[in-house]
């Protein structure tokens, strides 16, 4: 197989590059990647040291680094391949412990105490953020939070969480849940998302790889070639959005500045109107089977 020609996903700064590219492309040095975790709650995957957002990554989520100068390291995450810069204070290097549970919730807490009316330290934290659950009373959840130098343990509702191997069998009912969460172009977190992140979310939590930006994904899945069904995807050039039922899609949008339905036949003639073009693809991405689901 040849070296991804898309610099979104060749994992090569042009002097540095990953182990794997070697004989693929021409680098100075290659390096094995070091995978790190992202500490922070969420942080940019940058397209230069300080340059642009190009997309997002949630704490717990690994990412592989390939190179680091002035602060920066370069490399690639995990779950689908993109590549990028970020600060190297936002992650922590050699992970120790592997998360258990992540966040099913649109959004939830981590809290420095437990109960109810406790008072306590509160940081937010999106859906699909994973943590490592060391116990749970009484509807609160205990999680290890390691964060740079310091170490404590914090408290997220038990009831926010599912085990980390946990495989939903909706992604519309996933995308759904972030309804109202504000659009941000190359968001990938409940605070902000945008289209592509939203429908990355959604299939992700259903075990189905996904690929970060729209015109990947209407690369990445096959053509539909049945009327609308749910979960299917409609793309248009620069845009994508999931099919909810055959009136109605959801989106991250820049219309509403936020995660929204809307009716088919009315985002078709908006996006026109406003000079986007037409519909693209028709794409549906295979589901996965459940355990206990009738073939």
């Amino acid at each position: 197989m040849g070296a991804p020609t898309d610099r979104r996903l060749l994992a090569s700064t042009g002097k540095v590059a990953a182990e794997h590219l070697r004989g693929l492309v021409d680098a100075e040095r290659f390096v094995t990647p070091t995978a790190y975790r992202v500490a922070m709650v969420v942080t940019d995957l940058l397209s230069a040291p300080h340059g642009n957002r190009e997309r997002q990554l949630l704490r717990g989520e690994i990412v592989n680094v390939v190179h680091t100068e002035n602060g920066m390291a370069f490399g690639y995450a995990e779950k689908d391949g993109y590549v990028g810069w970020i600060d190297i204070g936002d992650v922590l290097s050699h992970p120790k412990q592997v998360p258990t549970h992540r966040i099913a919730a649109a959004r939830s807490y981590a809290k420095s105490t437990s109960g109810l009316k406790t008072m306590g330290l509160v940081t937010p934290l999106s859906m699909g953020t994973r943590l490592v659950v060391l116990g749970e009373e009484d509807g609160w959840a205990r999680i290890a939070w390691d964060g740079g130098k310091i170490t404590r343990d914090l408290y997220v509702p038990s009831g926010h969480l599912v085990p980390d191997d946990h495989v939903e069998s909706d992604p519309v009912a996933v995308a759904e849940r972030l309804i109202g969460t504000p659009y941000l172009w190359g968001g990938n977190a409940s605070f902000g998302i945008d289209c592509s992140g939203l429908v990355q979310m959604a299939l992700l939590a259903c075990g189905i790889p996904c690929p970060g930006d729209s015109d990947l994904q209407e690369a990445h899945f096959a053509e539909a070639t049945s009327p609308y069904q749910r979960g299917d995807l409609l793309f248009w050039k620069g845009h994508v959005a999931m099919v909810c039922d055959p009136d109605t899609l959801v989106h991250a949008n820049a219309h509403h500045m936020a995660v929204a339905h809307e009716p088919i036949d009315a985002a078709i003639t908006r996006i026109a109107t406003q000079g986007d073009g037409p519909v693209t693809a028709h794409r549906r991405p295979a589901l996965p089977q459940i355990d206990g689901d009738t073939p």
